[in-house]
């Protein structure tokens, strides 16, 4: 008898044993980190959180403050992926790291801003002004591109793809003085500090610092641009069922609506 009980009480073991290791596995599958800044990427992953909850996804967001730790973390696989950066700084990203990381999916387009106090029309904007731009090389044609726009600076002719102009490609019309060795995450502070006369702040830590780029904004990039934000990956992970819920979710209707309704024209949703 005590043997016939004894076995019981092992095979019952065995068997919560394997049923833990099963809910473990099932965990390990279902759930979701992705790295992202604070503003807006982590504010629209939280509205797509109880979304993919319904879809057996339970989504970790882990926040940034910078734009080099989210791709050293996703890399090293302490991520699943990040949502913070558009193609051009990734590839750039890959370029100077020797990683693949890949686009899993665009999502939203923050329009690029140049902000002043000292100036509140271009027409106003003097030889010789002082312009702080992040030390970010793949920025500065996305910059580049603006001024250009404004008749500030000419990028020139031998530049076959101005999204990687750097400001040794320019016709310097105005003269502007470029101070580029910033971090991107200070700029909106260096702003509040009157550091500068123009500053070329990303959207993302415009608004996390109060700014509205819509109205704060003195040069403010077209919907058109270039440089949808993605969701990037590992490349051995393009396949993942999961990531394609996350990316199905980003792209809903009611996860868009969101982007329009809370953010007023400052954050545009593509697909």
């Amino acid at each position: 008898m005590k043997k016939i009980i004894f076995g019981l009480l092992t095979a019952a073991i065995v068997l919560t044993l394997a049923a833990c290791g099963s809910n473990d596995a099932k965990d390990k599958e279902t759930k979701l980190v992705v790295g992202a800044s604070n503003v807006p990427h982590a504010e629209i992953l939280e509205k797509a959180k109880p979304i993919l909850k319904k879809e057996g996804i339970d989504l970790e967001i882990k926040k940034y403050q910078d734009y080099i730790l989210p791709n050293k973390n996703l890399a090293d696989g302490e991520l699943d992926a990040n949502y913070f950066q558009h193609i051009p700084y990734l590839d750039q990203y890959n370029k100077d790291n020797k990683t693949d990381l890949i686009n899993a999916g665009k999502i939203h387009i923050e329009p690029f801003g140049i902000y002043s106090e000292k100036y509140k029309k271009v027409s106003d904007i003097k030889e010789g002004s002082t312009i702080l731009i992040s030390n970010s090389t793949a920025d500065q044609g996305r910059i580049l591109m603006l001024l250009e726009k404004e008749g500030l600076v000419k990028i020139k002719d031998s530049v076959k793809d101005k999204v990687t102009a750097t400001i040794n490609d320019i016709d310097n019309v105005k003269k502007l003085k470029f101070l580029n060795q910033i971090d991107p995450g200070l700029l909106a502070q260096a702003y509040k500090n009157n550091e500068a006369d123009l500053y070329a702040i990303n959207t993302n830590y415009a608004i996390d610092a109060g700014l509205n780029p819509q109205k704060d904004a003195l040069i403010l990039e077209d919907s058109d641009s270039p440089y949808a934000n993605i969701v990037a990956i590992r490349k051995e992970d393009k396949n993942n069922k999961n990531i394609k819920k996350l990316i199905d979710v980003l792209h809903s209707k009611e996860i868009q609506k969101f982007i329009e309704d809370k953010y007023n024209g400052a954050v545009l949703p593509t697909n």
